[in-house]
């Protein structure tokens, strides 16, 4: 269907379904999975791609690296065809758990003067300037890309949790410092933040990211021709707090992360699209009276969240063949348009 494909900056066309690279063991049995899925799942229309340096200690990185050389060597599409996501701000590991944690991260990151000890939060998360600028060649050598397509500041508000607010977006700002750098050396096309609960917070809490916020410290640095252009953030009929909840002020507006995202001309990728499997079985069965042409739950949820108004592109982790055709099923179904989703949403609530 044409509405599988969606338009967004210069005419960038990014799938409605994306393939993520998350969950499975750090092994090379799960790093082939991984390799036949994305290269099956590149062939049945899915352009876009998305992982981190962390996921599977930089294994899957890797794996995305290694269909990407073999299939743009064998001539078999163009670099520009797929657009990869990835993603920094945990400490990773390399390959596997090391023997002695503490002693890799102190031989790694600390004596080389990467890390202050200082910068980091949680013992696991940095976004100090130094470590993004080691991060981004880490995952442009596992990817073998020159140019990473977007590039996540990953769930930075969890230094929420350990700094004040102030301090909180002088660290955001040298972040994004160090990205624009990144965008100016060729080494990043675009970035963004992929959070977990970041954007899903009421609008009390005090580990809430204020889109608005986020994006005028994007224009702080960048000028208007800032290059903050997306977000990630989980979204699937258990967790609809994205579209449901009105927690993001624009100017006098109270508004949801989805419409928020809308109005900064922000693109939004939503994760954990069947909640890590919890969404591919006994869905009620309006859902399915709601949503006709499909034939599994998985193809359902990934339906209810690709017809959300403001969302761009669902993820779903998929290490099987099997899976990706399953669910690249559903390009060939045209989204729900407004007025049955609407039915449908308050059906299924």
């Amino acid at each position: 269907m044409p509405e599988h494909f969606r338009i967004v900056e210069g005419g960038l066309r990014l799938s409605s379904v994306g393939l993520g690279t998350y969950l499975g063991r750090e092994d090379e049995v799960t790093d082939a999975a991984y390799r036949r899925s994305i290269a099956r799942a590149i062939e049945r229309g899915f352009n876009v791609v998305d992982t981190a340096i962390n996921y599977r200690h930089q294994r899957s990185e890797r794996a995305v690296g290694a269909v990407m050389a073999d299939l743009v060597g064998r001539h078999v599409l163009e670099r520009d065809e797929v657009f990869v996501a990835t993603k920094g701000g945990y400490i990773p590991f390399d390959g596997e758990m090391p023997r002695d944690p503490a002693g890799y991260f102190t031989e790694t990151y600390l004596r080389p003067g990467l890390v202050r000890p200082d910068e980091v939060v949680g013992g696991s998360h940095c976004m100090a300037p130094d470590f993004l600028a080691d991060q981004i060649d880490r995952s442009r050598a596992n990817l073998g890309l020159a140019t990473i397509d977007l590039y996540y500041l990953h769930n930075p508000e969890s230094h929420l949790e350990a700094v004040d607010r102030d301090e909180f977006t002088r660290r955001l700002r040298a972040a994004f410092e160090a990205l624009e750098d990144a965008v100016a050396a060729g080494k990043i096309a675009r970035y963004g933040a992929a959070t977990w609960n970041g954007f899903r917070e009421p609008p009390d809490a005090a580990g809430l990211l204020m889109l608005s916020d986020v994006v005028a410290v994007a224009r702080e640095v960048g000028g208007p021709d800032h290059h903050f252009r997306a977000v990630q953030l989980p979204y699937n009929l258990a967790m609809t707090e994205a579209f449901t909840r009105a927690n993001q002020r624009i100017g006098k507006d109270t508004v949801s992360t989805l419409e928020a995202a809308k109005r900064l001309d922000v693109y939004v990728m939503a994760s954990a699209s069947v909640y890590q499997g919890q969404l591919t079985r006994n869905l009620p069965p309006v859902i399915a009276e709601y949503l006709p042409g499909l034939t599994t739950d998985a193809q359902r949820s990934l339906q209810f969240g690709r017809s959300t108004p403001g969302v761009g592109t669902v993820l779903v982790g998929m290490k099987s063949t099997a899976h990706v055709d399953e669910n690249a099923d559903v390009a060939g179904v045209a989204p729900i348009p407004w007025e049955k989703f609407k039915v449908l949403f308050s059906a299924a609530r």
